[in-house]
């Protein structure tokens, strides 16, 4: 996800009746037909670790002028602090000295998590030390080549050897690393990836995959893989049982004016499709720096492929109000869906390359922003789900040709055959302004889909409301959706002037370490299961949460 602007101030608010009127409500489907939503759930039978959501969290947390609000759950379930942003690495290297902040208090934002556990212990900074078996990766969103990877040692009390520096400084004082967002565990190469999202917002793209050995000390690591798995502006990255990677791909397009009569509107925050869902095949699953084929999403619709269309004279909207974005967006709708390469190091080389605008020259279908992707539990890998966040702006959300195509944001879901090659995508979520700019994702057991939001500080000040993260039904013909969490704001983030905290690093996971643990291979086990959600910005904490048989 992308850190938003920091707001000069906060706005006066008006509620939400004075911004819509009639509600334009979220509609919500599995493979067919919809289902009308309001602000407050109804999916009472939700169950996330093994606690009954009934009906979830009613309202979001307010987002007036420096409230402080707490963050809320439903009944039977609690937080427990993981670690937070002033808690001290263990080997500090130059400016990275603390875990969420640089020693000059610039925050590092750090993201997505990863749980894994081990058989062994894989050493660290401090010889003959047991750092133990259950560990938390992360990667830190700052920038200025001073973003890190970070460990948490879940089972190490002592506080100065709990958070492991994964990335020193080099002898420039810099780690190299920007923006780095995603993060997994690839069973096949025994390896941590990690994705970085720095991007310019269009050519040359910045961003990458850094590949990182868990084992301490091991040469040759961390790596980038730029002229394998070439630039992205990737986040979410996700193996399956074969060894081939999801990379979901976050880049802003060109905002063009919400006004489909009047390109020169004044009003220009709806976005430009311009970003992709790509997977990598490896030539050899256990080392990826063998090289591969890079490929990306094609949707056709109608017969032909939906593709890239550049905003210039003769396209001034680009694609955002194209009938395929409509069709593409409406619930109870499949259309055909296969892979493309873009690039294959055995005739392309492994020089460092440009995904985007592979993609872009393939004839692969962009999207609004994919954040991140998940397989479906015990579906062999067939079947995974992937989010949009859309355009974050309630300028262009409340435009009913915008909202019908996506500017809330949406979930998608690929169903593939057996060849892994092609199948078909349906939307089973569009957004709108309850559920909206949806973020992380992850699987709670083998049904129930748990998704962020990363509003931002311009919607949140818009609709005076805070982010949420969300759980959908996906076994259900008619998806239904509960709030799992109303996300407060700490007493770093209240101030005017600074950023909203924002939920990220959601995180299912019983920590396996082997091909046959993956998601996708077999149903989730929530029992020995643990979900994690960092609230990023502001304190920078990492939580833990319990469900209720953990929550005394």
């Amino acid at each position: 996800m992308k850190t938003c602007n920091v707001r000069k101030r906060r706005r006066d608010h008006v509620s939400l009746k004075g911004i819509w009127g009639p509600v334009f409500c979220a509609a919500v489907a599995f493979t067919g037909g919809t289902t009308i939503s309001s602000s407050r759930s109804f999916a009472a039978d939700i169950t996330v670790l093994e606690t009954r959501l009934r009906g979830g969290v009613d309202d979001p947390n307010p987002a007036g002028d420096s409230l402080a609000p707490a963050n809320v759950l439903p009944k039977g379930f609690s937080l427990q602090r993981v670690a937070q942003g002033i808690e001290p690495l263990e080997n500090p290297s130059g400016k990275i000295t603390l875990f969420g902040f640089l020693s000059d208090g610039t925050r590092t934002e750090p993201d997505e998590n990863t749980y894994l556990v081990l058989d062994h212990n894989p050493g660290g900074p401090t010889p003959g030390f047991d750092y133990g078996r259950h560990f938390l990766f992360q990667g830190h969103e700052n920038s200025s080549d001073l973003a890190y990877i970070t460990r948490i040692n879940l089972d190490v009390i002592n506080p100065f050897h709990r958070i492991t520096l994964l990335t020193p400084v080099g002898q420039d004082g810099l780690t190299g690393f920007n923006s780095i967002d995603g993060s997994t565990w690839n069973p096949h190469t025994k390896t941590l990836l990690f994705t970085q999202e720095s991007n310019t917002g269009g050519i040359p793209v910045k961003g990458g995959v850094i590949e990182v050995n868990p084992e301490w000390g091991t040469a040759g690591f961390p790596r980038r893989l730029d002229g394998i798995l070439g630039r992205g502006g990737y986040e979410g990255i996700h193996p399956d049982n074969h060894g081939n990677l999801i990379i979901a791909e976050d880049i802003g397009g060109t905002k063009v004016s919400i006004d489909p009569n009047n390109p020169n509107g004044p009003t220009k925050t709806a976005a430009n499709p311009n970003s992709f869902v790509y997977r990598f095949v490896p030539s050899n699953i256990a080392d990826l720096s063998a090289g591969g084929k890079l490929q990306a999403l094609q949707v056709s619709i109608d017969g032909q492929p939906v593709k890239f269309i550049k905003v210039d004279t003769d396209h001034p909207f680009g694609d955002v109000f194209s009938i395929n974005q409509l069709k593409l967006h409406t619930l109870g709708t499949s259309w055909p869906v296969q892979w493309i390469t873009i690039h294959d190091t055995a005739t392309d080389g492994t020089a460092s390359f440009d995904a985007n605008l592979a993609a872009r020259d393939a004839g692969a279908t962009p999207f609004k922003r994919p954040e991140n992707a998940q397989f479906l539990p015990g579906s062999d890998f067939k079947t995974f789900f992937f989010d949009a966040t859309g355009d974050t702006d309630a300028t262009a959300g409340n435009v009913p040709a915008l909202a019908a195509r996506g500017a809330w944001g949406s979930i998608f879901r690929v169903d593939l055959r057996d060849n892994l090659t092609s199948g078909k995508i349906s939307i089973v979520v569009l957004g709108d302004q309850f559920h909206a700019a949806f973020d992380n994702l992850t699987f709670a057991d083998d049904n129930v889909l748990l998704a962020t939001e990363d509003r931002g500080d311009t919607l949140h000040d818009q609709l005076s409301v805070l982010d949420s993260v969300w759980a959908f039904d996906a076994s259900k013909k008619n998806v239904k959706d509960a709030r799992l969490l109303a996300l407060g704001r700490d007493p770093e983030a209240a101030p005017a002037g600074e950023e909203d905290n924002e939920p990220t690093g959601l995180h299912f996971s019983d920590g396996a370490a082997s091909v046959a643990g993956l998601i996708g291979t077999q149903p989730l086990n929530p029992g020995i299961s643990r979900l994690f959600v960092t609230e990023q910005h502001g304190e920078n904490v990492i939580w833990e949460i319990l469900g209720s048989h953990l929550s005394n």
